[in-house]
């Protein structure tokens, strides 16, 4: 008799593991994991101007959207029943600064493309990133101190708090505080607290990584070249560690997070699982730029077959443990996921 949870083993010719796997049926009946739309959570890129839809070369298929063109595509995803957009915005470097103040202008691209949204597209949740890189003039998620090459831990905190009520105020419903500041959730929790703001979502991008994998994404916000040689390996995790991962979610549950995110996702989904065993929380998976460009990049050579990667590649996150994923290609997969 076998225990239980153990691996149940038998003999050929009376054990035959393809009897299952002979059919479609028999397939579907059996699968242990699957995907979903509700499982999806899709990133936008909002741009100012009108009639704007402009392709990013390292992001094929994926476009900055101006307003009036954003807002349909969010009422697209809402009626395939993807739960939640993530909006990011291409900010004008005319407004960019060392301080990144346009953060705290309440009708800042971010904040307005939110009020569009939530008036438009009442039913479907909006994840707001809290960082500063869209707004710095050196590229940086906090305030970047030149002299001593780092980026100050306190005094970032305090605007990012500003920044996060700004965007409640706007209509946010889920703060997805990405700077990997020490603290910051617990500084943003209280001042919801204080505020009446007890409802708000925060989803914490405990694990993230300094990896190599964002590159399409800063080309498509515009910081990729203002970095230089200064890195964010300073206050983003070594991919060489993951018991500090379970340190930092650990923390930010403390702290009062709801939801916490794995960053990337396909090089990291021992993370996925290991926290999610862990902690037994909400656990999400961001398939970022760098990712999601390799697939299509190899897709349109003819190399992989593109929608069958993708699917797999997805798959392989919701089977690490993720509730969710934060993936480019959502609304592509919403609409096979739906029969469209």
């Amino acid at each position: 008799m076998s225990r239980p949870g153990s691996i149940v083993t038998g003999a050929y010719p009376m054990t035959r593991p393809r009897r299952l796997r002979q059919a479609a049926w028999s397939r579907n009946l059996v699968a242990e994991t699957h995907l979903t739309v509700h499982d999806l959570i899709w990133p936008l890129f909002v741009v100012e101007g009108r009639q704007q839809q402009q392709e990013i070369s390292s992001l094929p298929g994926v476009y900055r959207w101006s307003l009036d063109l954003l807002v349909p595509q969010v009422a697209k995803a809402a009626s395939l029943g993807i739960p939640m957009v993530a909006v990011f915005p291409v900010v004008d470097p005319s407004l960019k600064n060392p301080a990144g103040s346009e953060a705290l202008n309440p009708d800042n691209l971010i904040n307005r493309a939110i009020r569009a949204i939530r008036q438009t597209v009442p039913e479907i949740g909006i994840m707001g990133d809290v960082a500063l890189d869209p707004y710095t003039s050196h590229g940086h998620d906090g305030l970047f101190d030149e002299p001593s090459g780092r980026v100050l831990n306190d005094a970032t905190v305090k605007v990012l708090v500003e920044m996060a009520l700004g965007l409640v105020k706007a209509g946010c419903t889920v703060l997805a505080p990405s700077d990997m500041m020490d603290g910051r959730i617990g500084a943003i929790r209280q001042r919801l607290e204080a505020e009446g703001l007890d409802q708000v979502l925060i989803l914490s991008y405990a694990v993230k990584y300094a990896s190599g994998f964002y590159g399409p994404f800063r080309t498509a916000i515009g910081s990729a070249g203002n970095l230089g040689k200064s890195g964010k390996q300073t206050y983003q995790m070594d991919p060489a560690n993951s018991d500090e991962a379970l340190r930092e979610v650990a923390l930010d549950l403390q702290e009062g997070a709801d939801m916490v995110m794995v960053k990337p996702a396909m090089p990291y989904l021992d993370l996925v699982r290991r926290v999610k065993d862990q902690f037994a929380v909400p656990t999400l998976a961001y398939q970022v730029s760098g990712e999601y460009a390799m697939l299509k990049a190899a897709g349109q050579m003819g190399w992989l077959d593109y929608d069958r990667v993708m699917m797999e590649s997805l798959l392989g996150c919701k089977r690490a443990g993720a509730d969710a994923i934060l993936t480019y290609a959502a609304l592509e997969i919403a609409e096979r996921l739906k029969g469209n």
